[in-house]
């Protein structure tokens, strides 16, 4: 595979773990409680843990979550640098939007405004 194929690829693997509900509340409980594990993640979810450890895998294989092993206990941690690609790819749709916007709001300012009936 070349270095363009192998890149495509893990973007591919963060788009698709992304594309999951489940999974984005994960990254959004690590990014907002920190490292947790894994039964504390499962106390917010109404699955049972096998389900939840298949969603936790294919963060890790995306490279969006790290696993550490303290004991019995699998530590689960953000890992946002695949992210700052999501980004990169989303902004020029943002641009797009923001031109879309503007574009409207000078739309409305040369309207004349309703009268009051």
């Amino acid at each position: 595979m070349t270095a363009t194929g192998a890149r495509e690829a893990a973007e591919d693997r963060v788009f698709a773990a992304l594309a999951n509900g489940t999974r984005r509340e994960v990254l959004r409980l690590l990014r907002d409680g920190g490292p947790q594990p894994v039964q504390v993640l499962a106390d917010h979810f109404d699955m049972r843990r096998p389900s939840l450890s298949e969603h936790l895998k294919v963060l890790r294989d995306a490279g969006l979550v790290s696993e550490q092993r303290s004991g019995r206990q699998r530590i689960y941690r953000l890992e946002a640098a695949p992210l700052a690609e999501v980004q990169d790819w989303l902004h020029p749709y943002e641009r797009f939007w923001r031109d879309r916007m503007k574009g409207l709001g000078e739309l409305l300012d040369r309207m004349p405004d309703d009268e009051p009936a």
